[in-house]
């Protein structure tokens, strides 16, 4: 008797280990700093916060449009139906860590009735039933197969946690982005408006300078010219912010409310608030791509487990218990139940070598994961270092395109007075009115950069670190157990991928 406890014992220890290699989160191959100079911003050491879109995007406009967005994108809807999907593979997997157990209840009557060639005639009716319950295959994960696969497919699981996330992320900053574009088309449009304005008027005054013999035709010409110039340009501009409104439409999945808009970068911009970056690179680690990728690294190195395991025999248990009788009130008397027991041990004497190919195939799938982790850390740094190159100037060059365009302005309305009092030709005003024009596009553009450049940092350090769970993420481990999430460590530690 204590031998066999003592057997059961070591078979139930057998079947808590796995046969997969060490896992260890590789090295960031990246700098552990973000890169200074002229071009970067002095950053703050302090650890970099935790912020949503909404400490972002403070405009309450722009905020009821995020929040219809996420409400009603198909893309959102597809990402969390994946995860849904994932978790049900899990689920799946994790059972057939637990025997299977099937239960059956019969019934059945026999009556001869007056046929005298009947074996059973004289014998009357008669009475079955049954009562089963059976265990059919339960394999013992004494090498650890299964729990390497339930590893895997929990690992892509959160995978697919962190796909959710990045699609959230990318609608987000596609939504602010397309709202941000369609302000600045609508400033855009403004300007040319008002320059179509400007010279039709001037078309006019030089049309009767012409006839009173003052100015000559090319005059006329050229202010035709800029009128037409601009005309193009209001149509064009039309059109664009027709086509914005749509776009952002189309993300939202809904019509969009035109009080939830901005007529005016200058609004849209100034309504933004600043992103902190943080000193540490490692901030890279809270991106849902990064996630992403090292959980698929995750899920490969438990691959290997599995097919390791799959090269020693499988051992599987079948039973059967039960009671009949030929009296219901008497089913279950001692002397009506009746069981079976039996193990089954398969092991593949000659596969072709398809099983160690199999160990090689996992190794080589899990070296892909690992290198695409490391591409997507590499990424993730040159989005943020390449954001934050721009963000280091993009002050001083919106400085000089707002004291451009005074300029731009000034001399305008110096040269129309020169025009007017005969000093100087049209072709000064031209010019003077068309290097305005010029610098007012320009200084919109520039303000459509500054502001890009904040959804752009937003979306490159991975925003809304923990707001996957409002889409429909749910711990399939269970209470007490470590959700999926940006904080890879807080279940077990992994740096890099070493066979023992």
């Amino acid at each position: 008797m204590r031998r066999r406890a003592l057997i059961l014992l070591a078979l139930t220890a057998l079947a808590g280990c796995t046969m997969e290699p060490k896992y260890n989160r590789p090295e960031l191959p990246v700098p552990p700093s973000w890169p200074v100079g002229d071009a970067y911003l002095k950053q703050s050491e302090a650890a970099l916060p935790n912020y949503s879109y909404r400490d972002v995007f403070t405009d309450p406009r722009l905020k009821t449009v995020i929040e219809q967005a996420l409400a009603n994108n198909q893309d959102v809807q597809v990402a969390v139906a994946n995860m849904a999907a994932a978790r049900a593979r899990y689920r799946v997997q994790r059972a057939e860590l637990l025997p299977q157990v099937d239960a059956s209840a019969s019934y059945s009557r026999t009556d001869s009735g007056d046929n005298p060639n009947s074996p059973l005639s004289g014998r009357g009716a008669r009475d079955e039933f049954s009562v089963q319950g059976s265990i059919a295959g339960y394999e013992i994960d004494l090498f650890g197969r299964l729990r390497s696969l339930s590893n895997a497919e929990r690992n892509r699981y959160f995978a697919s946690e962190a796909a959710a996330r990045a699609t959230r992320l990318t609608l987000v900053a596609d939504v602010a982005d397309t709202w941000l574009t369609y302000a600045a088309d609508s400033s855009l449009l403004a300007v040319a408006k008002r320059t179509a304005e400007a010279a039709r008027e001037s078309l006019r005054l030089t049309g009767r300078r012409l006839k009173g013999g003052v100015a000559p035709r090319s005059d006329v010409r050229q202010a035709e010219i800029v009128l037409r110039t601009a005309e193009a340009d209001v149509a064009d501009l039309t059109t664009a912010v027709a086509q914005d409104l749509n776009a952002l439409q189309l993300l939202v999945g809904a019509p969009v409310d035109l009080a939830n808009l901005s007529t005016s970068i200058e609004d849209a911009q100034a309504r933004l608030a600043e992103v902190p970056a943080g000193l540490d690179s490692t901030i890279l680690l809270r991106r849902p791509d990064v996630i992403e990728a090292e959980y698929q690294l995750r899920a490969a190195n438990a691959e290997i487990g599995a097919a390791r395991a799959a090269l020693f025999p499988r051992i599987t248990l079948t039973g059967l218990l039960g009671f009949a009788s030929d009296a219901l009130g008497s089913l279950f008397d001692q002397g009506h139940f009746s069981w079976q027991g039996g193990a089954d041990a398969t092991y593949s004497i000659f596969s072709g070598g398809a099983g160690r190919a199999n160990v090689e195939l996992s190794k080589a799938q899990r070296d892909a994961a690992l290198a695409t982790y490391r591409k997507a850390v590499q990424a993730a740094f040159a989005d943020v270092a390449n954001t934050l190159a721009r963000r280091g100037t993009i002050d001083d060059q919106l400085k000089a395109s707002a004291a451009g365009r005074e300029a731009a302005a000034d001399n305008s309305h110096l040269a129309t007075l020169r025009y007017r009092g005969g000093i100087e030709s049209y072709l000064e005003e031209l010019t003077a009115r068309q290097a305005l024009y010029s610098a007012e596009r320009s200084l919109v553009q520039t303000q459509l950069l500054k502001a890009g450049n904040l959804v752009a940092l937003y979306r490159s350090l991975g925003g809304d670190p923990f707001a996957a769970h409002a889409i429909g993420s749910v711990n399939p481990l269970g209470p007490g157990h470590a959700p999926p999430g940006p904080a890879l460590d807080r279940i077990e530690g992994i740096t890099g991928s070493q066979d023992k």
